[in-house]
């Protein structure tokens, strides 16, 4: 495996790094930094300047209005963007249904969705989990039925992030009940704005609202808004699942956080000196960094792989699952290194309303509620337990 860039790929990971300095607000980087969501108007502003540089999807093929990258060129821009401390780009338009569309849809519905979803002029949710369906998301229960030229659909998504924001969903419903679960199932686009949708919040540990409920009730949606064939949305869900395991290892997001972390314990104090000159503190780094390291080297030798021509299968989970695992240990720890300050929080909206700052040094602020967050690190993009049944059942052949 050759890790070194060619001067070609060089030029392109300064002419990355130049472009992610000079165009990142700074708002939205602190935003970022603190673990905070985005803000729908912060997340349009930057995504539309990452749509007008043509770099808003690096993983779409050209033909489609991706960049035309080489692997090579994706993993630098990636790793590069992670490291400026941008926020991610919402995942559910460019990562998820994007792909999902260009290889699957109609010719129409390239025509009409992929420029809004490059442009982020259509913000896209999720509607996969169920109550009682999360893990096992073939046993879900939502049902469409045919009438005329439309489906009608009935039933219940939850844990629905940004639904309360967005203007399209791409759902997963039971269009046959006469088959086994997974053959009965079909991928449908919903406008958000349709007749007998109720969206509900759900207020997570970390007290902020990017979770929602939704319901359907005689919800009518066109028939041509089905991706692919009818009952093979399993297919399509899976294929889409994929992309989202990839996502989730985010080495070098959680490079940058680690760096981070190693700033702040520098700046706190711990028995007479800094935190970071602490013994057991420092072990904790260095296991960190060790394992942060065998993720890296993981994801790089996979990326190989796939250069190669060499089809991964559960390569991706395994990615998932150390990344996840990571990601929380590194919020654990830097809420432990704020000591005290690491436990009081509060939300936006309170922080907002406050005119004395926020409690204790200014980098304390966001940090325990996005540690809470991330103890759903584990959960989503299929939990860290399945990940593990498919490693075993398709790596072990156990």
């Amino acid at each position: 495996m050759d890790l070194s860039f060619s001067a070609e790929d060089l030029e392109f990971q300064h002419e990355v790094r130049t472009f992610l300095v000079e165009n990142l607000p700074a708002d939205v980087k602190d935003r970022s930094d603190r673990g905070l969501h985005i803000t729908r108007e912060h997340m349009i502003l930057w995504q539309k300047k990452l749509a007008a540089k043509g770099w808003i999807a690096p993983n779409w093929p050209e033909e489609h209005g991706g960049p035309g990258w080489s692997l090579t060129k994706k993993f630098i821009y990636n790793s590069e963007y992670a490291l400026s401390g941008a926020p991610g780009v919402s995942p559910f338009g460019v990562s998820m249904v994007g792909p999902v569309i260009y290889t699957f849809g109609s010719d129409e519905q390239k025509a009409k969705y992929l420029p809004d979803i490059l442009n982020t002029d259509a913000l896209w949710c999720q509607g996969y989990s169920e109550p009682g369906s999360g893990s096992d998301l073939a046993s879900l229960k939502t049902r469409a039925v045919r009438d005329g030229d439309d489906y009608v659909i009935n039933g219940q998504k939850i844990w629905t992030s940004w639904a309360h924001l967005a203007d399209m969903m791409f759902c997963l419903v039971r269009t046959n009940t006469e088959v086994k679960n997974q053959e009965g199932i079909s991928f449908v686009l919903i406008p958000m704005d349709s007749p007998g949708i109720t969206v509900r919040p759900i207020i997570g540990i970390d007290l902020e609202h990017s979770l929602n409920e939704v319901f359907f009730d005689d919800v009518r949606v066109p028939i041509a808004n089905r991706v692919g064939e009818e009952d093979k949305g399993w297919t399509y869900a899976k294929f889409l699942l994929g992309n989202e395991r990839n996502l989730v290892a985010r080495v070098a997001r959680s490079k940058y956080q680690l760096t981070r972390l190693i700033e702040i314990a520098g700046k706190e104090v711990a028995y007479g000196g800094r935190l970071l000159d602490d013994p057991d503190f420092k072990r904790k780094i260095a296991k960190l960094e060790v394992d942060l390291m065998a993720l890296e080297y993981s994801e790089l030798r996979y990326l190989s792989q796939d250069m190669a021509g060499r089809k991964l299968t559960a390569e991706p989970s395994m990615l998932k699952i150390k990344g996840a695992e990571i990601a929380q240990t590194l919020k654990g720890l830097l809420v432990e290194a704020l000591g005290v300050y690491g436990t009081p929080y509060e939300t936006d909206e309170e922080t907002g309303a406050r005119n004395d700052g926020p409690i204790g040094p200014d980098h304390a602020h966001g940090n325990q509620a996005d540690n809470l967050y991330q103890r759903a690190a584990t959960i989503y993009g299929g939990s860290n337990e399945v990940q593990r049944n498919i490693v075993a059942k398709m790596m072990l052949g156990l």
